[in-house]
């Protein structure tokens, strides 16, 4: 394999490692260091990103100890961490194993930084490689988990990921600041928006999914969707196409940075229907704004290296890979050419003569981790405005931004810039691969029960926590076994692809194992909030926002008609409750109860979900008032939170009173923070 070919599919492997292990960090601080929602989001962001800043201090190490040592060193505690996380799938030890597995992987951007000019080939396959297995897996099976055919392949990845580490690098010019610069920004926006399969899924649910709502509505509603992530074939190789190709000149640059931050903007006015166009935007500017910023590198890179050192001075190419380091100090004639490919190490030693390959190494080694922060402040600012309440749509665009600008400041190098993999062919390979991953991980959902009506329907209502239990594990298998039984479910808290809860769709993933279609509804933005999951078929979904009064999470109110057969039908309203601080959810509770009295409209009608107040509370009374009946008297007390040792009635479901109820249950288990409640409702004679 050519030098330039390493060194792309390495980076590349090492890319994909790094994401992976972010997949788990992020989380895991949330819902373990976080202790369910009991610390303070302060303390949640500096935790998180003072791993970012410690980071800082890997230049300065490979300045003294050498890029190649480090960067080793680094690579193998990136993949230790990356397996050991696997057979730890939860609780304190996974997230100091994901910690440890950051910190390596963000020490080893900087030594490969440092030794790299041409960065953007190998960031750039390794973000579409890993959209492509984050496809395969449908959002949640680990590339790494399950059985020994799955660890086999593990090793081998992680085996093919060190060899590569291991052999000598290509000769490293002045160039690739930028480019470094733009990693982070270029990971965060490819993981929330661009290069995301579960958002490309959901925003598939808004734009084709297999209900509409109502037109008149001010949020629109997602339901099972056609095609699944496909789109995001068309997002994985446009991304591709842009990143590869030579940059666009003249007038023509400004159509990628452009197109980005059109994008951005398309994500942050938060509306379903526009999430679609965001991601196809967003994954075509980005890849633009990469090639243009990677445009200029490579000056005195592996080709000219390799001219130089062939005009009779004699010195070994392995060695001139170092970019200079230790070159007079030839008369060793022993030094290992793996040694001095390290693209900077040993160049603080000035004996050498050599001061500006040094300086270069360090430049490109502070811009990759200065881009990974980029990466942690946007991240920290912009999930916790859900805990602190400050605006966040504006986050995206700011980034876009920073993108945008950088590559339009960037000059290109005069001539035709090569890059090592052809663009055509890899970007239709790798949309190719991702619409076969896309079909093959996605499942078409139908309701099974259409002979009817029934004489009773079970009904349950569960806050799922993004999917996470109370160890922190993500496991939707057990969240499934927690509502088996049920014919119609509401979920709160539902994620559908928050890259802070590792990009999981937490919905289809649930929808799949309890083969039932879901209708759902965005309460803090288009990828977070409630939906509804039966096993006959739903429709006329209606969504109405909520007032906030005070509190920093969005929240709404989502109904649905449960078509019985026979037309008998069965109105659903599901909901999450979002009390100001310290406070009893009365205004949001009036709102509820109105809204699904209208739209029930003389119906039976079921209201259910994570309602934040106990009976006794003035929001509780709010759903008498209204004539609706708590389905689950007959079993209080009836605690659900927190899970492993419930003490508050907070998960309700009323009904009016031409539903009867019976055998009210909340199930033990550790899947959320929350239990499920359940009840049967026998329906009124037709």
């Amino acid at each position: 394999m050519r030098y330039r070919h390493l060194t792309t599919v390495t980076l590349a492997l090492g890319v994909v490692l790094l994401v992976d292990v972010l997949r788990v960090f992020l989380p895991a601080v949330i819902t373990i260091f976080g202790q369910a929602a009991s610390t303070p989001a302060e303390l949640l962001g500096a935790f998180a990103f003072g791993w970012f800043l410690l980071a800082l201090a890997a230049p300065a190490l490979i300045r003294r100890v050498g890029a190649r040592p480090v960067t080793l060193v680094a690579a193998v505690l990136l993949v230790v961490a990356r397996l050991a996380v696997n057979g730890q799938p939860g609780g304190r030890l996974q997230l100091w194993l994901a910690t440890a597995g950051l910190l390596a992987g963000l020490v080893w951007l900087a030594g490969v930084a440092a030794g790299t000019d041409r960065p953007v080939p190998g960031l750039a396959l390794g973000l579409a490689v890993g959209a492509v297995l984050h496809t395969v897996l449908d959002t949640y099976r680990s590339a790494f988990f399950g059985d020994w055919p799955a660890w086999l392949a593990a090793v081998g990845v992680a085996g093919l990921f060190l060899a590569g580490q291991a052999r000598p690098a290509p000769p490293a010019g002045a160039g690739g600041v930028r480019s470094w610069l733009l990693a982070g920004p270029a990971l965060l926006l490819a993981g929330m928006v661009a290069l995301s399969p579960a958002v490309a899924r959901t925003a598939a649910s808004y734009q084709f999914g297999l209900l509409r709502s109502d037109p008149a509505d001010e949020v629109g509603v997602a339901t099972v969707p056609l095609f699944g992530p496909a789109p995001l074939a068309v997002a994985v190789g446009g991304f591709l196409l842009a990143a590869l190709a030579p940059p666009r000149r003249g007038a023509w640059r400004w159509l990628g940075p452009a197109a980005l931050v059109g994008g951005a903007v398309l994500v942050a006015l938060g509306r379903g229907e526009l999430l679609l166009p965001a991601v196809l935007l967003t994954a075509v500017g980005l890849g633009a704004c990469l090639a243009s910023a990677g445009a200029a590198d490579g000056r005195g890179n592996a080709d000219g290296a390799r001219t130089q050192v062939s005009d009779g001075a004699g010195q070994d190419p392995a060695r001139a890979a170092s970019g200079g380091q230790d070159a007079t100090r030839a008369d060793d004639g022993g030094q290992d050419p793996a040694r001095a490919a390290g693209g900077g190490q040993d160049t603080a030693r000035a004996d050498d003569g050599g001061p500006g390959p040094a300086r270069a190494a360090g430049r490109r080694g502070y811009a990759a981790v200065a881009g990974m922060l980029v990466f942690a402040v946007a991240a920290v600012v912009y999930y916790s405005a859900y805990d602190l309440g400050h605006p966040n749509a504006g986050v995206p665009v700011a980034v876009a931004v920073l993108v945008a600008a950088v590559a339009l400041a960037t000059r290109p190098t005069p001539g035709p810039v090569r890059s090592p993999l052809p663009p055509v062919w890899t970007a239709a390979s790798a949309a190719v691969l991702t619409l076969l991953a896309a079909v093959a991980s996605d499942e078409l959902l139908s309701a099974s029960n259409r002979d009817g009506p029934p004489e009773t329907v079970r009904v349950a209502a569960y806050n799922v926590r993004m999917g996470f239990g109370m160890d922190g594990r993500f496991d939707p298998d057990a969240l499934a076994r927690a509502v088996a039984g049920a014919d119609v479910v509401a979920l709160s808290e539902v994620d559908r692809g928050w890259l802070l809860n590792g990009g999981h769709d937490t919905l289809d993933l649930l929808a799949e194992r309890l083969d039932m279609p879901y209708v759902f509804a965005p309460a803090a933005d288009p990828l977070w909030g409630d939906a509804v999951l039966s096993r006959w078929p739903l429709d006329a979904a209606r969504t109405r926002p909520l007032p906030a009064v005070g509190a920093p999470t969005g929240a709404q109110a989502l109904g649905v008609t449960v078509d019985l057969g026979a037309g008998v039908r069965l109105a659903v309203v599901a909901t999450h409750l979002q009390p100001p601080p310290g406070e009893d959810p009365v205004v949001q509770a009036r709102a509820v109860a109105d809204f699904a009295v209208r739209y029930a409209a003389g119906r039976p009608l079921v209201v259910a979900g994570d309602l934040n107040t106990e009976p006794g509370d003035a929001a509780f009374a709010e759903f008498a008032r209204a004539g609706l009946v708590d389905a689950l008297a007959a079993a209080r007390p009836l605690p659900t939170s927190p899970a492993d040792a419930p003490r508050q009635q907070i998960d309700h479901v009323f009904v009016t009173p031409d539903l009867a109820a019976g055998d009210a249950a909340a199930p033990r288990g550790t899947a959320s923070d929350h239990l499920p409640v359940a009840v049967t409702l026998t329906l009124p004679p037709a």
